[in-house]
């Protein structure tokens, strides 16, 4: 697996999204051979839905293109550290790797306490392999985005 690759293009992707004036997340769900199997953006605010998290939209179609429930193998990339619903999700997916780029502490997400993809994985007694990469580039486009809708100082 080409992590940075991986990561390159949900980044792209995200870029693109917040071009457009959406929220700047895009999730890949990628199997052991390189080819993606599930991707999506966030699509909360289109669909009126709270769960349409961009990893539950990545999760819905991996499941359905592959016919199945179990991800066990693959991996998911996301710009972003999954929130405790997706992390559920991806979890009970069985997904392998979650590749993460930006964490919320680092971009100044407060509203989630002290939450982390490993405080969380440490209340259960599920695992899986954790990758960070491009976390830099990640957090830049997070912050850009919050400074935009005027969460953040400049």
């Amino acid at each position: 697996m080409d992590d940075e690759y991986f990561m390159g293009l949900a980044l792209e992707r995200a870029k693109s999204a917040y071009a457009s004036g959406r929220r700047p997340i895009h999730c890949l769900i990628v199997e052991p051979d390189g080819r993606v199997v599930g991707e999506a953006g966030n699509t909360v605010a289109r669909d009126n839905d709270p769960s349409a998290h961009a990893e539950v939209n990545a999760i819905r179609r991996a499941c359905a293109n592959l016919q199945t429930l179990d991800l066990t193998g693959c991996s998911l990339y996301t710009p972003m550290e999954p929130c405790p619903m997706c992390l559920s999700t991806i979890l009970e997916a069985r997904i392998s790797r979650l590749v993460v780029g930006a964490r919320h502490r680092r971009v100044g997400r407060t509203d989630l306490g002290d939450y982390s993809v490993e405080s969380f994985l440490a209340t259960l007694s599920k695992r899986i392999e954790i990758a960070s990469v491009r976390e830099a580039e990640c957090e830049e486009l997070r912050i850009a985005w919050k400074r935009s809708r005027g969460e953040m100082r400049r």
